[in-house]
């Protein structure tokens, strides 16, 4: 079972569709025993962070969160979902993240946001399983004016041209990230999404 976390940020339902389009089951929950019972989890969202950051400390998620991820499960931020768990952002000065990756969450500079539509992936992590089989620059679906810095570039699976070169997706053990919306990205998305549904760590 694959628990869609709802904090009341983003189009969740889009988010299960794609799930269920993939071959999963999943359910949307703002309920932490639900979280805890999950065989993988995630975090999507669309917005800023620190209402954010504050939903989801009312509603008694953020340790839900944290001891899914330590549990060693797999998870998968989207979007907003990967931007909180950064250590900060400056979207509205100085803002507290999840603290799970190493890191900041920067705005766009001199560039116009937010940076919306079609855009290039490239690949620096081989062997990242979230894209297997997924075609070499594969274009995703990308709504966002802020993207995260990761402090250890070694966790960066794939980077995107916007102005800069900036990490489209991040990796760490069995922590996935993205910083597009894969349940927008047809074909790509949907095989990302599979190979997600099908993880073993």
């Amino acid at each position: 079972m694959i628990v869609v976390i709802d904090y009341g940020m983003g189009n969740l339902r889009s988010v299960q569709k794609a799930l269920e389009a993939s071959g999963a089951k999943a359910i949307i929950t703002q309920n932490p025993k639900d979280i805890q019972k999950a065989d993988r989890v995630v975090l999507p969202g669309v917005g800023a962070m620190q209402p954010s950051m504050e939903k989801l400390e009312a509603l008694g998620l953020i340790d839900a969160i944290k001891q899914a991820i330590k549990s060693g499960k797999p998870f998968l931020g989207i979007c907003l979902g990967l931007q909180l768990l950064f250590d900060s952002s400056d979207e509205g000065g100085a803002v507290k993240g999840l603290g799970i990756l190493p890191g900041a969450v920067i705005k766009f500079s001199s560039l116009k946001v937010p940076h919306m539509g079609w855009n290039q992936l490239v690949l620096k992590k081989e062997d990242c399983p979230l894209f297997a089989k997924v075609e070499p620059k594969a274009n995703v679906y990308f709504c966002h004016s802020y993207f995260g810095k990761p402090a250890k570039p070694g966790i960066i699976a794939t980077t995107t041209e916007y102005g800069i070169t900036f990490a489209s997706s991040v990796w760490k053990d069995n922590v996935f990230a993205v910083q597009f919306h894969p349940e927008k990205s047809q074909t790509t998305g949907l095989q990302i999404l599979k190979n997600f549904t099908k993880l073993k760590i």
